[in-house]
């Protein structure tokens, strides 16, 4: 029969233990995971285990036992430490003849990024209007009825207040107009109008919402640029010259237009411009495409904002720039502006 006493048993597993710890090699990432795990693994470990049969050591040597298990546990993570810092060492010397600065080697050069062909149309918009003397505003998408409505003179029974033609965030009721998704930029002019009095000479970039069908001509979004001039004396003829002057900037100075009636609740009279676009294919060489809506500010509009509408008169216009950039390269469906494609963006 064994006269050896728990405590001696746990006494010589620990001499056997650190003898251990001294002869295991650990030259390598894989023999330093597998020291990890035979000693300090927190299920399988063999110092945990040790500290599991604390229980079987009499009360009066539990804490000179602690102790040592404590010194055992410190010797196995000093030489784990240890290892690893020689395994990063080891590593970082091997690694010092590479410059990871250098571009990786690719069959092909690496081809450098470019603007979106939307982001290209819209700088050069914003770049002609600038140099007539344009200054550019901008505003909030999410806009209440006040501003995307009311204020440019749209009835409450017209269409666009239906909410199958606008995103509502907050539907119209007999408490509150609503909150909707900008349906154009116009709503910026009347917040221009508000905080700045005449003369007034402004374009407004931005993204808008309309709940419609998406085809090749239409999307659930898109971007205008709408332009304002309000001052004393403004006249349709002036609308026709500034128009005629970016039209012969941004297509060329052949362009021909025209100008066909038409109507928008916040301009009166109102017109639509198209140019002739050339194509051999068609019968007659080419033929009549739209570009922008434009008319005189609506007097009522301006009295809407505080604008005294018999000392003051105004023009508008609005251009969506997915169509000018249709149009600039001949791009046949809307929905190839945003469906990322590479093979399509790297063209422009």
């Amino acid at each position: 029969m064994s006269t050896d006493s728990p405590t001696t048993s746990i006494e010589e597993q620990i001499e056997a233990v650190s003898a251990e710890i001294d002869s295991t090699s650990v030259t390598n990432v894989d023999e330093v995971e597998a020291f990890r795990i035979r000693f300090l693994g927190r299920k399988s470990g063999v110092v945990t285990d040790l500290f599991a049969r604390m229980s079987e050591v009499p009360g009066d040597q539990r804490r000179e036992m602690g102790q040592r298990l404590n010194a055992l546990k410190q010797r196995a993570q000093s030489r784990l430490d240890s290892a690893l810092s020689e395994q990063v060492a080891s590593s970082s010397e091997k690694a010092t003849d590479i410059d990871l600065t250098l571009p990786g080697r690719v069959p092909a050069p690496i081809e450098p990024g470019s603007l979106h062909v939307l982001t290209q149309t819209l700088n050069d918009l914003k770049q002609i209007f600038q140099g007539y003397g344009f200054s550019i505003a901008y505003g909030p998408e999410i806009e209440d009825d006040w501003h995307n409505f009311t204020a440019l003179n749209f009835p409450p029974e017209h269409p666009a207040r239906d909410m199958q033609d606008t995103f509502f965030l907050e539907a119209p009721s007999d408490e509150t107009p609503g909150v909707v998704l900008r349906t154009h930029t116009s709503p910026v002019q009347i917040r221009v109008m508000e905080e700045q009095k005449p003369p007034i000479r402004v374009i407004v970039p931005g993204r808008v919402f309309r709940n419609e069908a998406i085809s090749y001509k239409s999307y659930c979004l898109f971007h205008q640029v709408e332009g304002l001039v309000v001052d004393e004396g403004v006249t349709f003829a002036d609308l026709k010259a500034m128009l005629y002057a970016f039209a012969a900037s941004f297509f060329g100075g052949d362009v021909k237009m025209r100008f066909r009636p038409s109507y928008f609740p916040f301009t009166e009279p109102s017109a639509e411009v198209d140019i002739w676009w050339v194509d051999e294919r068609l019968p007659d060489g080419g033929r009549w495409l739209e570009i922008l809506g434009c008319g005189m500010v609506d007097p009522n509009v301006l009295e809407n904002v505080g604008i005294d509408s018999e000392r003051y008169t105004g023009y508008a216009f609005g251009m969506g720039v997915e169509r000018m950039a249709m149009l600039r390269h001949d791009i046949p469906d809307i929905r190839l502006l945003y469906e990322n494609d590479v093979r399509f963006l790297k063209q422009f």
